[in-house]
């Protein structure tokens, strides 16, 4: 039987993640871990932001001496600030639905689920999550939700896109809304380029098409070629702006990230454009599900280290992390790549209205009965963002560049000669003083202003520094939505 070419531009799921190419890869990064003088050279190679190939990327991840591995960590430290400097990028999960028709074996939505409380929020209802996350100052949402045609077709979702857009609370407003649905056909994502979206997120859960197979028994999921070839379809619909990230746990980290970075490569080969985003979540506890029943669980040093060689590989995309993760692992992989995080999240149906009515005395039942994992870092957005403002960056609600056409190509363009800065730094400056003023506690507003007053330095340029004042003066006096 001949085995699959490896074709980083074909369109078809089985050449551009190669399962032997994989196997090549990690037999060869498991032969030169100890290799000082390669390490280094791909270190040196990843330092002038070209980034790296997977092959390159599993040496790295092989490597455990411990002068490297903290090479590795200083020099993703410091692309991370050449391209993304301190800004951190906030959103929240907005979760529709849980209604499902897949057989997935880790997630508590699974069809075959029947203590979990299933629920699909209406549009009115829809409004109130909105509000409720417009109260805590959000401006960028990923809406979540289980593949289910009866329940969850996508004239639901493009409904609730609209509702979302066009719900406007005092000072609130949405202004960016991405999108983490099932694997859909090139119209649909026109459709929902049409829409408005941003950024396009479809997790692969896994790259092992035998284990992919094994833990999707059932449902639209459970074809793995129609899943893995998905961003291919988004793009072809007109979505240049696509997020992709694996669920590390459901099989080995090794295989994980050269699958990972191996997507990311085909993108690029063929349309042009490698992933906005890359999210990392790890498996952890839910409704359902026993993480123990998972063996290849991640420990906290070696996801760690996955981020940073992330960062070193891809230096260019947003990397993504959510409140899976404590504060203590939050706070040390986001000098070490990471460039959006969640804050105040919930991952229920109904959870932001909820906890709004629990806050008020109401009874709430079956909230954490409805979730789709448990949360580790339940910290409030305002807690979330004076913790990044004591570390030193500045919490950024910004959706300037999706506003503003700079996505797909122009975006990655602008990154990758080190110029997002300029657009950036300012934006997010006064994203950040609209929050100071409408949402921040007394304690988080000080920190915020001493920050914006300080980082006014860094903005390039005169004049844009000049107008940034003057809008952030603007925005003190009841002015809003000002962007370069």
């Amino acid at each position: 039987m001949n085995s699959i070419p490896y074709d980083p531009s074909s369109g078809k799921a089985e050449e551009f993640i190669n399962h032997e190419e994989i196997l090549a890869t990690l037999a060869f990064a498991a032969e030169h871990r100890n290799d000082r003088p390669l390490v280094e050279s791909i270190i040196g190679k990843a330092a002038g932001c070209r980034g790296l190939d997977h092959r390159e990327a599993a040496v790295l991840m092989e490597c455990t001496d411990p002068e490297l591995v903290a090479l590795m960590f200083r020099t993703a430290r410091e692309i991370k600030r050449r391209l993304y400097g301190n800004r951190i990028v906030m959103f929240a999960p907005l979760y529709l639905s849980n209604w499902c028709v897949n057989g997935c074996v880790y997630c508590p939505y699974h069809a075959g689920n029947r203590h979990i409380f299933r629920k699909r929020l209406s549009q009115d209802e829809i409004r109130r999550e909105v509000i409720a996350l417009q109260d805590m100052g959000h401006k960028r949402l990923a809406i979540e939700s289980g593949e289910d045609p009866v329940h969850n077709p996508l004239e639901y979702i493009l409904e609730s896109i609209a509702t979302i857009y066009g719900t406007h609370h005092r000072n609130g407003a949405i202004r960016r809304v991405n999108v983490n649905i099932a694997a859909t056909t090139v119209e649909n994502y026109r459709r929902l380029k049409e829409a408005g979206i941003g950024t396009y997120i479809l997790f692969q859960e896994t790259y092992h098409k035998d284990a992919y197979e094994t833990l999707h028994p059932s449902g639209p999921k459970s074809d793995y070629a129609w899943h893995t070839e998905a961003m291919d379809r988004a793009m072809q619909g007109g979505i240049d702006d696509v997020g992709i990230g694996v669920l590390f746990g459901l099989d080995t980290f090794r295989y994980e990230l050269a699958g990972l970075l191996m997507h990311a490569e085909h993108l690029e080969a063929r349309f042009g454009v490698g992933p906005h985003t890359i999210s990392v979540p790890r498996i952890c506890p839910a409704e359902d599900i026993d993480t123990g029943d998972f063996p290849n669980a991640v420990p906290d040093d070696v996801f760690c280290r996955l981020v940073a060689v992330i960062r070193l590989a891809v230096p260019y995309t947003g990397m993504i992390i959510s409140t899976r993760e404590s504060r203590q692992v939050r706070e040390k992989v986001l000098e070490l790549g990471i460039s959006q995080i969640s804050g105040g999240s919930r991952t229920s149906v109904g959870g932001y209205a909820d906890e709004m009515d629990r806050q008020k005395g109401k009874t709430v039942e079956d909230e954490e009965n409805s979730a789709q994992f448990d949360i580790s870092d339940r910290r409030t957005l305002d807690e979330v963002a004076g913790w990044l403002l004591d570390m030193g960056h500045i919490p950024s609600f910004c959706t300037a560049c999706y506003r503003e056409g700079r996505t797909g190509d122009r975006f990655m363009s602008l990154v990758k000669r080190g110029k997002i800065a300029d657009c950036c730094q300012p934006n997010a400056l006064m994203t950040l003083m609209e929050y100071l003023q409408d949402y921040a506690s007394a304690q988080t507003k000080a920190k915020g202003l001493e920050v914006i007053r300080r980082e006014l330095s860094n903005i390039a340029g005169d004049k844009v520094r000049e107008l940034t004042v003057r809008h952030l003066k603007d925005i003190e006096e009841g002015r809003r939505d000002f962007r370069f």
